[in-house]
């Protein structure tokens, strides 16, 4: 073998070396993230996950537990109770023998219980009297109110139980049926769940409508989708989502966002590029993502960039609490200085890299994982910093990550749906839910208002 073969087969190893090294590092970093440093479930990181011991909270001074002005809750005697058992003392003094059976109480100590009665179906039979005129023997008779259809049937009350146990704790509808027969001895059968369910979600058309016109409208919304299995094909579960209303809806491909048409204000998602073809919007960027990608960078890949941008967002969302009403213009200033700072310093860091192999010839230089989330904090700063000029806006989009969490619980708790139309279903019945329970209204009256089609308090 000549010298120049041996240089070119140096060479090609040196090439096969580094590429195979990328790919080690590639694999490891796959290992080490978690849900701590991504946005991976909890759920995915498995039994034998290390104990969660770190937050991306920076430790505080205050101890744990409820804090100095924290009004905390707890079971208060209220004055007038339902049921008074008096507990008569002995009728003898134990000192002197004295018959006391006709002395007054001096005081009286009370201990309230408090608990529910015996669950039980309460039956309301309606009956129709008929007369006979007795001039012309015509027959007399009255009228059944329009909502008594059947010989026997369930009231809204009870199908109101059953909705909110179906809809709101996920309950599937065999075991419905067994713990309404445990709790009321009433085992109601699954079709007539079924049917109330498809009654339910056609009372609530004009309730829905609202909801969805409140949140368009609203000057800050959170959007986040999530996945869900239909017919045992994955479908999207999108969610717009304020404080005060929740609108749900699922769709077949996660793009479809034509019918977030005529949006206004501020959205607040994590970013995906699907969201930017909304018009008529600004954007804030969801900074929860933003710090366990920094938190991933700083233990795995060592970038030390990472350490200073994690810690300056963290100090903007302590200010962002700290003013509620709006943050110094100073500080602001002072934090984009040092959030443009921070970028330069690992644009620099990673411009002095080698670039890595590319598979093929095709498309754009790959890009280590820190150098796309340097470009991504860059290209998006105004976004990522809106929260500190609008007052408004949060600091995660952490609103639509919780009304998106009842979703994953259902799938773990029941599974997907049959049919497209049952998870539309349940995306109308949960927007109902979620909106009523927002208000602070009562739940169980509110489904039994919506099974009647009553919505005076939603419309």
């Amino acid at each position: 073998m000549s010298q120049e073969e041996k240089d070119q087969k140096i060479s090609e190893l040196e090439r096969e070396n580094k590429a195979l090294r990328e790919k080690i590092a590639e694999l490891e970093r796959r290992l080490g993230i978690n849900s701590e440093t991504s946005s991976k479930p909890p759920s995915s990181d498995g039994l034998k996950a290390k104990k969660r011991t770190k937050s991306l909270r920076e430790k505080g001074k205050r101890k744990s537990g409820g804090q100095k002005g924290h009004l905390g809750q707890t079971l208060e005697q209220v004055e007038k109770a339902d049921h008074i058992i008096n507990h008569q003392p002995i009728c003898k003094c134990v000192e002197c023998g004295y018959d006391v059976s006709a002395v007054e109480a001096t005081k009286i100590v009370k201990r309230q219980v408090f608990d529910i009665p015996e669950p039980r179906l309460v039956v309301t039979e309606h009956r129709v009297i008929v007369k006979e005129c007795p001039a012309c023997k015509a027959e007399l008779k009255g009228n059944f109110p329009v909502e008594i259809k059947a010989p026997v049937q369930y009231g809204e009350r009870i199908k109101a139980v059953g909705m909110y146990l179906h809809h709101q704790h996920f309950i599937p509808e065999d075991r419905l049926k067994q713990a309404l027969g445990d709790l009321f001895n009433c085992p109601m059968a699954t079709g007539t769940i079924t049917k109330t369910t498809k009654t339910l979600d056609k009372n609530l058309e004009p309730v829905i409508g609202a909801i969805i016109s409140a949140v368009k409208s609203a000057p800050m919304k959170n959007l986040d989708e999530t996945g869900l299995r239909v017919g045992g094909k994955t479908r999207w579960l999108h969610v717009v989502s304020t404080e005060t209303e929740t609108w749900y809806r699922v769709s077949e491909k996660r793009k479809d966002t034509e019918v977030l048409s005529g949006l206004k204000g501020v959205a607040v998602h994590d970013h995906w590029k699907s969201y930017y073809k909304l018009e008529g919007v600004s954007h804030a960027l969801c900074n929860a993502h933003h710090l366990r990608e920094l938190k991933a960078l700083e233990e795995i890949e060592k970038e030390s960039w990472a350490t200073g941008m994690r810690r300056l967002l963290g100090l903007a969302c302590d200010y962002k609490h700290r003013y509620p009403d709006g943050i110094p213009e100073t500080i602001v200033t002072r934090i984009k200085r040092l959030y443009q700072q921070i970028l330069a310093r690992g644009l620099e860091f990673h411009q002095c890299q080698p670039p890595l192999v590319r598979q093929n010839n095709r498309g754009r230089p790959k890009r280590r994982i820190g150098h796309n989330l340097l470009l991504r904090l860059q290209n998006y700063g105004d976004d990522v910093l809106r929260f500190l000029t609008e007052v408004n806006v949060p600091f995660t989009n952490n609103q639509a990550e919780r009304d998106l969490r009842m979703m994953k619980c259902k799938q773990k708790i029941s599974g997907g749906f049959r049919s497209f139309d049952g998870a539309g279903a349940f995306a109308n019945i949960r927007s109902f839910l979620s909106t009523v329970s927002k208000r602070d209204y009562n739940i169980l009256q509110s489904l039994t208002d919506a099974l009647k089609g009553d919505f005076t308090c939603l419309i």
